[in-house]
């Protein structure tokens, strides 16, 4: 059993944490917003600096399931520890790499540190709170990465223009070691497997697989246009460029928003907040293809697809905590592949179809494959309602005072007959 957490070493595990998730994110995508001061600094074109965040995406599909199945034995106070350092040394590395190979070096270990890093943290950061408050736990440790594109990328691409790209690298090196000190202490150090988080609370191989699938679909449908928003804005909307950048802010703020409503519903109705933000998603990814040449409703439209995007995402996290079939390490690598697949595969799609019939079509395809993700879901919860008891998900107490009871959180691990081959092997996997 892991040990008792004070109500406030806990909150201040989540925020530390939340903190890192920003760290990482940030680290992602901070090329693109370098892209035209690092690749005449190395002598490189602008798509080869591109690859050091497409590149990355990829190592975190490969990596993530084959690191938590590595580590799964490792004390998590230990790992993250450690995988904090790592992504404070190869940001160091980044500050100071003196060619593209060794940068491109420094975002391998960043890559995989990022992939073991979403295998661990959300188990790991529920694990001390009762089950009744982990959808929230789960928006609020969201937020971080949700916070990250609205200002971490905004503010290390404008240190990069003010005292050269390295200075930027360097400062998240100092932020990876801060994060990393703070994890060391505050996290109790106890065997995976007794942490609150470490199993499903509602275990179903086959709904966890629909749920795998919906999600790189889910996905893929958002990154399909949010890869290409700024040609979409500029040659659909008929924005200029310099309102480009406080529309990406609304998107961002809208974002945060949609993660804060998460917070308040993912306990209660964790399936009406996986499809919620589909509907959204959806409905505002095919109204910008019919309405996007008018700017109020492109504007009003790119907010409702930064909103479904946060909060599509905290559900996913928080649906994974209750049907991991095995560990929820080895879930939570699992949703990170999918994740970035879908990421992978919108940013791939969007761009074949930007080359070959301009930016109008990727909101359309990209509403499509949101809609198959809801349709999927949608069917999935028809069915899971007419052949599950209510009670096999955890419902919270009304007096939310639970979350300021911070207790180690008891899971229940009823079995199930119906688990699919694929549950069944990704519970072996797991150590089930």
């Amino acid at each position: 059993m892991a040990p008792e957490v004070s109500p406030r070493r806990a909150k201040a595990v989540l925020v530390a944490l939340s903190f890192a998730a920003f760290a990482f994110i940030t680290t992602e995508l901070l090329p693109v917003g370098l892209l035209t001061h690092i690749a005449p600094d190395l002598d490189r074109s602008r798509s080869q600096v591109g690859l050091l965040v497409s590149g990355y995406a990829v190592v975190v599909v490969v990596a993530s399931v084959p690191l938590a199945r590595l580590t799964q034995r490792i004390p998590r106070r230990h790992l993250l520890g450690v995988t904090m350092l790592l992504f404070a040394a190869a940001n160091g590395i980044a500050a100071l790499a003196p060619t593209y190979a060794v940068l491109a070096g420094s975002r391998l270990v960043t890559a995989l540190a990022q992939a073991l890093f979403w295998s661990i943290a959300t188990a790991t950061v529920v694990g001390p709170f009762p089950v009744a408050v982990r959808g929230r736990v789960v928006a609020l440790f969201g937020a971080g990465a949700t916070l990250s594109p609205v200002l971490g990328v905004p503010l290390c691409t404008w240190l990069g223009q003010q005292a050269g790209w390295r200075a930027a690298f360097a400062v998240l090196a100092g932020v990876g070691l801060a994060i990393a000190a703070a994890v060391l202490v505050l996290l109790p150090s106890y065997p995976p497997a007794a942490g609150g988080g470490a199993r499903g609370t509602a275990p179903d191989g086959r709904r966890f697989a629909v749920l795998l699938l919906a999600t790189a679909l889910g996905i893929g449908g958002f990154m399909t246009l949010q890869t290409y928003i700024t040609p979409f804005l500029l040659d659909v909307s008929g924005f200029a460029d310099a309102v480009l950048a406080p529309l990406l802010f609304v998107a961002g703020t809208a974002g945060v928003v949609g993660t804060l409503a998460a917070a308040r519903t993912l306990d209660t109705r964790p399936i009406a907040s996986l499809l919620t933000p589909l509907s959204i998603g959806t409905a505002a990814l095919c109204g910008m293809y019919a309405l996007g040449a008018l700017r109020p409703g492109a504007v009003a439209f790119i907010a409702g697809i930064g909103l479904a995007y946060a909060a599509f995402g905290c559900a996913v996290q928080n649906r994974m905590l209750q049907l991991a079939p095995g560990s929820t390490d080895i879930a939570s690598a699992g949703v990170s592949t999918a994740f970035n697949a879908g990421i992978a595969g919108g940013s791939l799609l969007g761009g074949a179809l930007l080359s070959t019939s301009g930016a109008r079509p990727l909101a359309l395809v990209g509403g499509l494959l949101t809609l198959a993700a809801l349709t999927l879901l949608a069917v999935d919860a028809r069915w899971g309602r007419a052949t599950r008891p209510a009670s096999t998900v955890a419902r919270p107490p009304a007096n939310t005072a639970a979350m300021r009871q911070v207790t180690p959180a008891r899971t229940a691990s009823p079995s199930h007959d119906r688990q699919s081959a694929f549950g069944e092997w990704l519970a072996r996997e797991a150590g089930a």
